[in-house]
């Protein structure tokens, strides 16, 4: 399976950057169902962080799923690497 790549950068409410990866079946091209698995994953942090938007979040490249990819997006439809200031 090849998935979408989206990079993403929210500000969070201490100022810090968090910067992570949205991955996505290659199929799905809608931004607003992208940017809604960016929003429920937000959800999931302790702190709160500003919007998430076209402007926060472009499409980067396509890339091969891993086994653990693929479990998350079977689940839930996507999954997130996280690379800064996620936690």
């Amino acid at each position: 399976m090849n998935v979408a790549v989206w990079d993403t950068y929210v500000k969070r409410e201490d100022g810090n950057i968090m910067h992570f990866d949205i991955l996505v079946p290659d199929n799905i091209t809608n931004e607003q169902i992208i940017f809604n698995f960016g929003k429920d994953y937000l959800k999931t942090r302790s702190f709160k962080t500003g919007q998430l938007t076209s402007n926060e979040c472009r499409l980067c490249h396509i890339e091969q799923t891993t086994k653990e990819m693929i479990s998350s997006i079977e689940n839930k439809g996507y999954f997130i690497i996280e690379m800064e200031n996620c936690n």
